[in-house]
């Protein structure tokens, strides 16, 4: 009985990258046996820009290759008695991947001694977008983010967003499907410099993406001073903290009359935590 070791996986891959998958093939019968495997690939959209599909054995000498001009749809080798042979797929999603571009990859393999002798496996990838760090001059991020957005319009662009959160200096965030057009879209702005190597992930922005709570750090009994209102350069006690609401209540030290105020989260500016 011939059969796969592994599991089918679905995987998301940027554009211009690769994704891999190891498994094994093998067969019970101690002997010999001689396999005939077979590739089918599916792409969805079926016009889409092709992927590059190979297969490799444990020594990375390739099996297949969709590519090459000596590839075929199926091909033979050898499996060495029980032992399972190692393989590898790599599917890469080629430069002009649109987003959610699609491929599906089914391996068959049967004994050619004994054809109904079969299993299949099958792994898929979807192209995704990347994250892009693009380094800017300090003071002119939006000035960087308004131009770029300035050249998308009317156009087509692989730009799915632009993030310019006001607490990072010195970078401006871009979200595309085509890395190679990004940098083409960027290049010649005032005051960009050149993209950060690699890509960024999602956990490492989103907390730029889900602000904090205007009365995040702030604690009842913390020592404040009003930034804002007509109370503004006083200092105050928390005394309650609304998070709902995202307001605070104070009590002034100068006042006369020791009467709760209620203010914004983002009208205080913490100047003593209580401990």
């Amino acid at each position: 009985m011939i059969s796969f070791v592994g599991k089918g996986e679905d995987s998301k891959v940027p554009a211009s990258s690769s994704v891999s998958w190891n498994f094994q093939l093998m067969c019970r019968d101690p002997a010999k046996k001689k396999v005939r495997m077979k590739v089918s690939i599916a792409q969805d959209p079926a016009d889409a820009a092709e992927w590059s599909i190979r297969l490799y054995d444990a020594s990375n000498s390739s099996l297949y290759d969709n590519h090459s001009s000596r590839s075929t749809e199926e091909f033979e080798f050898f499996l060495e008695g029980a032992k399972p042979k190692e393989l590898r797929l790599e599917a890469h999603a080629p430069i002009g991947s649109s987003y959610k571009d699609r491929v599906t990859v089914t391996l068959s393999a049967c004994l050619v001694e004994a054809p109904s002798e079969c299993d299949a496996i099958q792994f898929s990838a979807e192209a995704r977008q990347s994250i892009l760090a693009l380094k800017t001059s300090i003071g002119h991020e939006k000035d960087v983010a308004d131009a770029i957005a300035s050249r998308t319009k009317g156009v087509e662009s692989d730009i799915a967003a632009i993030l310019s959160p006001t607490t990072l200096r010195g970078y401006v965030l871009i979200e595309g499907m085509n890395t190679e057009r990004l940098r083409q879209t960027v290049k010649g702005v005032r005051k960009a410099h050149s993209f950060v190597d690699g890509e960024m992930q999602i956990g490492e922005i989103d907390h730029y993406l889900a602000p904090k709570p205007l009365v995040s750090g702030i604690t009842e009994g913390d020592v404040v001073e009003l930034v804002a209102g007509p109370f503004k350069g006083e200092k105050a006690r928390v005394q309650h903290i609304d998070e709902a609401k995202e307001e605070i209540t104070v009590e002034l030290f100068e006042a006369m009359v020791p009467i709760p105020v209620t203010v914004r989260g983002d009208h205080v500016r913490v100047l003593e935590k209580d401990r």
